[in-house]
C-alpha cells in the first residue's frame, strides 16, 4: 500500500478523495491506496504544484557513479561570513554518497549557492517554482549560456529531488535547448608547432598526449605511471566520463619522450605531478596549451579539448573507421562521434564547387 501522511489541509484532503479508492487506516493513522505504478504516478500528478512529496520509501538510493570517494572538505572548512548563505551540510553529504566527480561537485555547489544567495531573506525550503523561474529569467537576462542555465537547474534539482527526497519536483521548469556547436579543430601542422614550442619535456609530453591519445584534460591528470602500456602500445584510461574504462593509442614518438621525461622528473604515482608530488592541476595544463599556441602564432585561443577534437578529426580524415574513433574517444553512441564528419575536410574535397564548374 501507499500510505499518505500530511498536515491537515482542506485542499490536500479534497485531492486525496480524487485518488483511486482511498481508505483510512486506524492502525497507522493515515490514508492509503493500493501500491502500483499507476497510483504512484497519480499521486505525483495530482499534487503537482500543490505539495512537495517525499517518496523515499518508494525510490531506492542509487550511486550515480562508482568514482573514488570525493573530498569536498574545503567547502566545509571555508571561512564563513554572516552575509553569505552556504550550501547545506546535507547537500555536501549527498554529493559524497553519490560519489559525483569532483568537478561536478564544484559546479553544483557554486551554482546552488548563487541561487540561494539571490534570495537572502528566504529560507531554502520556502523557495518555490516561482522563485526558481525568476532566477532562471535573471540568468537569461545576463546572457548566460544554455549550458550554464542547464547546470544551474541541475544544481537546484539536486537539492530538492535528491537531498530533500522530492522526486519529480520540477514538472514545468523549461530547459533551454541544447546548443549544437561544431567542434573546433586545428591542423596537424599547428599541433606539431605547439609541441615544438613548449617550454620543457614535461610540457611537451602533456601537449603530445592530449592530442595523440585524444584525452580529456581530466583523463590526462588521472593517468598513473602503470597506465602506460609500452608493450602493447596502449594507454589505459580508468574511471573516465560516465565511469568508463577504455584504451587509447600510445604513440612511438610520445613513448620516447615519456622515457626522457620520466628519468628527468621522476614522478612517483601520477604520470604528471605538481611540486609536492600531488596530482597536476587542470589550470596548469590549460596554461601550457594556451602558451604553446601563442608561441606558435595560432590566431585563435586553443584549449586542451580542441586537441582531442583534432585527434578525432584527423583520424577520420585519414580514413579510420568511425566505430574505432568512437571506441578511442569513449563515446557511448556513434551519434556523438558523427559530429566530426561535419568538420573533416576530406568529405568536402571531393565536392566540386558550383562556381568552379
Amino acid at each position: 500500500m501507499i500510505g499518505i501522511q500530511f498536515h491537515p489541509d482542506k485542499v490536500i484532503q479534497a485531492l486525496i478523495k480524487e485518488l483511486s479508492n482511498p481508505r483510512w487506516s486506524r492502525e497507522f493513522a493515515m490514508v492509503y491506496i493500493v501500491h502500483n505504478k499507476e497510483n504512484l504516478n497519480c499521486v505525483f500528478e495530482k499534487f503537482r504544484g500543490v505539495a512537495w512529496i517525499n517518496g523515499n520509501s518508494f525510490f531506492k538510493e542509487k550511486i550515480k557513479r562508482d568514482n573514488e570517494p570525493v573530498n569536498i572538505n574545503w567547502y566545509r572548512n571555508r571561512v564563513k561570513t554572516v552575509s553569505y548563505k552556504y550550501v547545506p551540510e546535507a547537500y555536501l553529504l549527498k554529493l559524497e554518497l553519490k560519489r559525483y566527480a569532483l568537478n561536478t561537485c564544484k559546479i553544483y555547489i557554486s551554482l546552488f549557492e548563487k541561487f540561494i544567495n539571490q534570495y537572502p531573506d528566504k529560507d531554502i525550503v520556502e523557495l518555490s517554482e516561482q522563485e526558481i523561474r525568476e532566477y532562471l529569467q535573471l540568468l537569461i537576462g545576463q546572457n548566460k549560456s544554455n549550458s550554464y542555465i542547464n547546470q544551474s537547474i541541475n544544481s537546484i534539482k539536486f537539492y530538492y529531488e535528491v537531498v530533500m527526497g522530492m522526486p519529480n519536483r520540477f514538472y514545468s521548469i523549461e530547459r533551454p535547448r541544447k546548443e549544437q556547436k561544431l567542434p573546433q579543430v586545428i591542423s596537424k601542422e599547428e599541433i606539431l608547432a605547439m609541441i615544438a614550442n613548449t617550454n620543457n619535456i614535461k610540457h611537451r609530453c602533456i601537449v603530445s598526449l592530449l592530442y595523440s591519445a585524444g584525452l580529456r584534460r581530466s583523463e590526462l591528470l588521472e593517468l598513473k605511471i602503470q597506465d602506460i602500456d609500452s608493450k602493447r602500445m596502449l594507454i589505459h584510461i580508468k574511471n573516465a566520463k560516465n565511469n568508463k574504462d577504455r584504451y587509447s593509442l600510445l604513440s612511438q614518438t610520445v613513448l620516447k619522450e615519456l622515457r626522457v621525461y620520466y628519468k628527468e622528473w621522476k614522478p612517483k604515482e601520477y604520470l604528471f605531478e605538481g611540486l609536492k608530488g600531488t596530482k597536476y592541476s587542470g589550470s596548469s595544463v590549460k596554461e601550457i596549451v594556451v602558451k604553446a599556441a601563442e608561441k606558435s602564432k595560432i590566431n585563435r585561443r586553443v584549449t586542451p579539448h580542441m586537441l582531442r577534437h583534432s585527434f578525432a578529426t584527423h583520424l577520420l580524415e585519414s580514413g579510420t573507421d568511425l566505430r574505432y574513433i568512437q571506441t578511442l574517444l569513449g563515446h557511448s553512441s556513434t551519434k556523438t562521434t558523427e559530429i566530426y564528419t561535419q568538420v573533416a575536410i576530406n568529405n568536402f574535397k571531393s565536392i566540386k564547387n558550383p562556381l568552379d564548374l
